[in-house]
C-alpha cells in the first residue's frame, strides 16, 4: 500500500510521519503541495506543523493549494485520507470534514501526552485496534479546540463518526472529540499525532496501531 505525505511550506511532522509509515511497511512518497496528482497512491496523509505559519486561520491558505484538488477526487473515490493535527485543520478547512477547530480554552499552545479513547470501531482506521484499548499519543496545538452545531453533532453522533475522544479533554473540545471521520469514513482527522507514538524511543507505540488497522 503506498501512502503520500503532502507537504506545505511550514509542514514540520511530514518526516515523522514518512518514518512511521515506512517502518509499519507502506511505501512513502513526499508530494508538494504544488502538485496536481494522487496517481498511483492508496492513501493520502496531510502531517501536522504551521501550513503556510498558520496566517489567517490555520489551514486557511493551505486549501487552496492545487494538490487539494486532487486529495478531494482521492477522498471521494474511497481512498484513505488522514489529516493529523494541521492536517485536521486543513481537512475542514478545504470541507472534507465538518465543524471547526479554535483556540484552545486556556488560550495556550497544549504540547503533553494525552489519553484517547476509541469510541467507535466501525472504520478502516480502528477496526484492528483491541477493544477497550486506551492509546497514549501527545498533542502539540494552540486550535485544536473541535466545535461545531447542534445538527453536526447530531449527525456525528447518529452515524458513530466520533471516532476518538479525550479522557482528560486537555483543549475544550466540544464531546471531548479527538477525532471524527466522514460519511464514508475513508478519510480521517485528528489533532493528537500517531506518527510520534509509533517507535518504542517515543514512550508509546500506540499510534501504530491505527497504520496497522489501516494495513490489515
Amino acid at each position: 500500500m503506498k501512502f503520500a505525505i503532502i507537504v506545505f511550506p511550514g509542514s514540520n511532522c511530514d518526516y515523522d510521519a514518512f518514518y512511521a509509515l515506512k517502518n509499519i511497511g507502506y511505501e512513502v512518497e513526499f508530494v508538494w503541495h504544488r502538485d496536481t496528482s494522487l496517481d498511483g497512491f492508496d492513501g493520502v496523509l496531510i502531517p501536522g506543523g504551521f501550513s503556510y505559519g498558520d496566517y489567517l486561520r490555520t489551514g486557511a491558505i493551505a486549501k487552496f493549494s492545487p494538490i487539494m484538488n486532487s486529495v478531494l477526487e482521492h477522498s471521494k473515490k474511497g481512498k484513505i485520507v488522514i489529516g493529523i493535527c494541521n492536517g485536521f485543520q486543513i481537512l475542514i478547512e478545504a470541507g472534507l470534514l465538518p465543524g471547526a477547530l479554535i483556540t484552545n480554552k486556556n488560550i495556550k499552545f497544549i504540547s503533553k501526552q494525552v489519553s484517547l479513547n476509541v469510541s467507535s470501531y466501525n472504520s478502516v482506521f480502528t477496526k484492528s485496534i483491541p477493544v477497550e484499548r486506551k492509546l497514549k499519543m501527545p498533542i502539540a496545538h494552540k486550535q485544536g479546540n473541535y466545535v461545531a452545531s447542534e445538527e453536526t453533532l447530531n449527525e456525528l453522533k447518529n452515524n458513530d463518526r466520533i471516532i476518538f475522544t479525550y479522557d482528560d479533554n486537555p483543549n475544550g473540545s466540544i464531546l471531548n472529540i479527538a477525532g471524527i471521520t466522514n460519511v464514508k469514513r475513508n478519510v480521517l482527522g485528528m489533532m493528537p499525532h500517531p506518527e510520534r507514538a509509533s517507535d518504542d524511543l517515543l514512550s508509546s507505540v500506540d499510534g501504530r496501531l491505527i497504520f496497522e488497522s489501516i494495513l490489515s
